[in-house]
This record gives C-alpha cells, sequence and structure tokens, in this order.
C-alpha cells in the first residue's frame, strides 16, 4: 500500500528513484525495496515523504501502519477476528 502510493507520489512529480533516496539519505537499492514492500519504511522516512510530496501526514502514516499490520500478521490464522478484538479493546480503552 504506503510502496505503491509512494511510488505513484514519485512518478508523479517526475522524481527518479536515486533521487528521492538522495533526499532520504538513503541507498537507492533499498528505497525500491521499500516501494516494492519488501522492506518496511521507518516512521521519519514517511513523515519526510509527506513534506517532501505536500501530502497528509496522517494519510501516508496510515497506509504505513496498515501495511505494518498486514505484514506482521501475514500467514497468521484468524486475522479478521485477531483485528476485529484489537480495535474493539482499542475503542474501549481510547472512549471519551
Amino acid at each position: 500500500m504506503i510502496g505503491d502510493k509512494i511510488r505513484e507520489l514519485r512518478e508523479g512529480e517526475n522524481i527518479l528513484l536515486r533521487q528521492l533516496a538522495a533526499q532520504l539519505d538513503m541507498d537507492t537499492a533499498l528505497l525500491s525495496k521499500m516501494e516494492r514492500g519488501d522492506r518496511l519504511f521507518r516512521k521519519e522516512d514517511i513523515i519526510e515523504l509527506a513534506k517532501i510530496f505536500h501530502q497528509s501526514q496522517e494519510e501516508l502514516l496510515t497506509l504505513w501502519l496498515a501495511d505494518k499490520i498486514l505484514k506482521t500478521t501475514e500467514g497468521e490464522a484468524y486475522i479478521p477476528q485477531a483485528l476485529s478484538l484489537a480495535l474493539q479493546t482499542y475503542n474501549k480503552n481510547h472512549s471519551i
């Protein structure tokens, strides 16, 4: 999700992978892996990318966090049930 979004933003701005990698002070190969979903972005990277592309931090961080959740639970049984329980617990503990 987040990798696809970053690629879409980068290509929309006609920024080469190596140019964006330089702006983020990271290796081009690493950024390529992140865009493909083979490696996770760091939260700090997403915040910086939101600034570079003038995008909502909330939108990009939401995509990033959803990717983290999906990668963490990949291959596990009962994912929908676990996510539902986690959301119920979150809502209960964070209600006003």
